[in-house]
């Protein structure tokens, strides 16, 4: 376990010490946050909480993207020479994965909160069990996206590939998960793209617990997008979920196992970050 605490540790620190990374980190959420409350809040139309709902998008995103683009410190790691000194040195791989999938979390979903927090000072409404409901999310959705992200990076073994690879699947997944479009208002031929995107799920979810909609049928979720019908049936934020567990725990149990066989050998690196 010290493996764990040492990388997770190592990781947070150096993501505080650069200053100039966490406010770049946030900017872009900042920004489309602000867009939101001011330039949208009366322009999406039969929204009675336009703010709530887009707002509920911009945090998870945040904590998607982050979870995903931390992973790419294993990589500077490697190519500096501190990795490759653990990689060798008592300390299991596993040990090493995990701590790398931990800070990862922790570093996401502290960005999450800090917009959550913005979100409330420009009119967001959570009460306080929902409050904590969207944290736990938070956790999931970084444990999750954070494993994805090390099974990418170990699988490229080269930042500029792991930034390419990255590319073409956040993009995709972001605009396809509803959390900025609504996926009701989405040609009909994607909903099988949609249903399929883990992002879906845990936006749906995320914002089905910020808006209170404990109480609400499934079909007015369907009407909402938190819903989708597949042949017949409506599948609901909670199964939805399940489907999110299935993939974190997939690619959490794929990523230990590829970083403990990885050949790490010639990894190479075109950006690092300030430590």
């Amino acid at each position: 376990m010290r493996g764990i605490l040492a990388i997770f540790s190592r990781n947070i620190t150096n993501f505080f010490r650069d200053r100039m990374r966490v406010l770049f980190s946030l900017l872009m959420s900042l920004l489309l946050l602000f867009v939101f409350s001011f330039a949208m809040k009366g322009a999406v139309p039969g929204m009675s909480r336009p703010l709530d709902y887009l707002a509920a998008g911009v945090i998870i995103m945040t904590v998607f993207q982050q979870a995903l683009n931390n992973s790419t410190d294993i990589l500077n790691d490697l190519s500096s020479g501190f990795m490759k000194e653990i990689i060798v040195s008592p300390v299991p791989r596993w040990q090493i994965a995990v701590g790398q999938i931990c800070s990862s979390t922790a570093i996401a979903c502290i960005q999450g909160i800090i917009i959550l927090a913005v979100s409330i000072l420009l009119g967001l409404r959570i009460s306080i069990p929902s409050a904590f409901a969207m944290a736990g999310i938070m956790i999931i959705a970084g444990l999750t996206f954070a494993s994805f992200g090390l099974f990418l990076a170990t699988v490229s073994r080269n930042s500029s590939a792991f930034q390419i690879l990255t590319n073409i699947i956040v993009m995709p997944l972001t605009f396809l998960s509803g959390a900025y479009i609504p996926a009701t208002v989405m040609p009909s031929f994607l909903n099988g793209v949609i249903i399929l995107n883990p992002l879906t799920w845990i936006t749906a979810l995320f914002r089905f617990v910020t808006l209170g909609l404990h109480g609400a049928s499934p079909a007015a979720l369907v009407q909402e997008g938190m819903a989708f019908t597949f042949k017949g049936y409506i599948i609901t934020p909670a199964a939805g979920f399940l489907f999110v567990l299935l993939f974190g725990l997939v690619f959490f149990f794929l990523c230990v196992k590829k970083f403990g066989s990885a050949d790490f050998s010639s990894v190479k690196t075109v950006f690092k970050h300030r430590h």
